[in-house]
Parts: structure tokens; C-alpha cells; sequence
């Protein structure tokens, strides 16, 4: 039987490291071997092989008696102490473990239900799921390998924001399973911005239409609207539409800012450069003396 590789040496992190760098590499390497990106040979296992050491690694308890008793550390119930060597020796079952600890702490552990642990993991989203919600299956690594959900997504999500899975946390005593909470991260987009529940997106408009006042579209992610942009208009100027960003079901929702950006033709017809010329014969502003 192949000897197990060490969980540390599979996240590429020293034993020294902080429950953040362990997360940090646990989410480099995710991102690198998930079966859903990575369909090259040897991806899924080496997945697994990544969530198996992150699941052990993450939890405390569990870190400490894999640090104490190594690859057997499954074997060892909790508590128990091992006499040959320090925390983090990584000695292993057969080294030095005090029977008489061992077998009174088995005895002396509580027999009703313990709840197992709550868990954390990302959920990455676009700004257009943020706003709609709804059902996603998403895929997650386990200690037993990748685990599908059906995550209901409320309409108007925010960054940070957690969704509670009931009973999908770490496993406890007498089945009594911790919860797994979603922290929501939405990813960038090439159109909006977010803050908070405000959405932010370009408005391009041309000279004319700046300058005389338009009524044109505008995307949100909730579809196409009108806005009105008022007669002067410079590139900067934000317009506001109210209540149009990401929703809020137990309050006021956030605002869609459109901001102008003023864009001229890079090919002018005969036409339009001779009127152009006949604006600038005609016209005394200048914008550099603008305040």
C-alpha cells in the first residue's frame, strides 16, 4: 500500500502555517485541479488529494491529531495523548500512545450527541446571478470527495453575505452535523461595478447628445432602461437611477449610476467633418478655461 503523502506537503505549506495561508493555498489549488476547469489526466484525483488535506487541516481539533499522530490520526480517538513525542512529530499510531489514557478517555467521552463543526467555503457569482437569484448546483471538495448542493439564491446577494446550508458542515458524535455557510464573493464584470447594493456603469454617449440632451438606453443587469441626459452634459457626470441596482428584500434597494462618457467618431464622412468645422469657426468655448 502506497504510503499517504503529508497533508502539508500536498497544500504546499510549511506546518507552521496560519489557518489563512492554509485557506489561501487549499483556494489556489481548487481553482487549479476542480474537475469543472481542469479536465486534463490526473485533475480530479489530485483534487481530492487537495480536499481531503484542507478538510483535515482547516479544522482545529482534527489539525491536532494529525499533527500528533500522522497518517494513523483517523485511528486515534479524540483526547487521546501521545506519550513519544511533541505536537507536530507526526510519530504515528504504533510510537509510544498511552494505553491507559487511551482506553480512559474513550470511556470517559460523552455519549449523547456533540454537533460537528460549522463550515465555510466561497461562493463566486456575477453580478447578473446577484441581482436575479435564484437555484444553482454548485460542487464543493469533501473529505470524501466533490459534493453537489442546490443553493437557492436570494435576489440582491452582497459581497460577504452568507447562505446557510443546514446540516452539510463537519460531521459530529450521534450524526449531529455543523452547518456550511456560502460567503458570497461576486466576481468582476465588464460593464458593472458594485458597492455594496449600488451598480456602476459606463454611459457612452456622443457629442451631440451631450450637448443638446438625450433620452437613450442604458444596461442594467436587470435588462435595458431609459435615461434621460441632460443638455451639457460633460464626461464624469453620474445620473442616477433610483432603486435600479441590486435589490434588498428587508429594505430599500441600492441605485443604478450612469456615468457619461462623451464619444466621438474615429472615421468622419465628408459631411460630418465639414460641420464639425463649422462648429469650431463658430464656437467660443473652450474647455480648458472650463472651472
Amino acid at each position: 500500500m502506497a504510503k499517504q503523502r503529508d497533508f502539508y506537503e500536498i497544500l504546499g505549506v510549511p506546518r507552521t502555517a496560519s489557518a489563512d495561508e492554509i485557506q489561501r493555498a487549499y483556494r489556489r489549488l481548487a481553482r487549479t485541479y476542480h474537475p469543472d476547469i481542469n479536465k486534463g489526466p490526473g485533475a480530479e484525483g489530485r483534487f481530492k488529494e487537495v480536499a481531503e488535506a484542507y478538510d483535515v487541516l482547516s479544522d482545529p481539533a482534527t489539525k491536532a491529531r494529525y499533527d500528533r499522530f500522522g497518517p494513523d490520526f483517523r485511528q486515534v480517538p479524540e483526547g487521546a495523548r501521545n506519550r513519544g513525542g511533541a505536537a507536530g512529530s507526526a510519530p504515528g499510531w504504533q510510537s509510544g500512545i498511552d494505553l491507559e489514557d487511551l482506553f480512559g478517555d474513550v470511556f470517559q467521552r460523552p455519549r449523547g450527541p456533540v454537533r460537528g463543526a460549522d463550515q465555510e467555503a466561497e461562493l463566486e457569482l456575477t453580478v447578473e446571478d446577484a441581482f436575479e437569484g435564484g437555484r444553482r448546483r454548485i460542487t464543493l471538495p469533501g473529505p470524501d470527495g466533490p459534493r453537489s448542493y442546490e443553493v437557492t439564491i436570494p435576489a440582491g446577494v452582497t459581497e460577504g453575505q452568507r447562505i446557510r446550508l443546514a446540516g452539510e458542515g463537519g460531521r459530529g458524535h450521534n450524526s449531529q452535523a455543523g452547518d456550511l455557510y456560502l460567503v458570497v464573493r461576486i466576481a468582476p464584470h465588464p460593464r458593472f461595478r458594485v458597492d455594496n447594493r449600488d451598480i456602476y456603469v459606463d454611459l457612452p454617449v456622443s457629442p451631440w447628445e451631450a450637448a443638446l440632451g438625450a433620452k437613450v438606453s442604458v444596461a442594467g443587469p436587470g435588462g435595458e432602461m431609459k435615461i434621460h441626459v441632460p443638455a451639457g452634459s460633460s464626461s464624469g457626470r453620474r445620473l442616477r437611477l433610483r432603486k435600479r441596482g441590486l435589490p434588498n428584500p428587508k429594505g430599500q434597494a441600492g441605485d443604478l449610476y450612469a456615468e457619461v462618457k462623451i464619444m466621438v467618431p474615429s472615421h468622419l464622412s465628408d459631411l460630418e467633418r465639414e460641420l464639425f468645422e463649422e462648429l469650431a469657426k463658430v464656437s467660443d468655448f473652450d474647455p480648458r478655461r472650463q472651472r
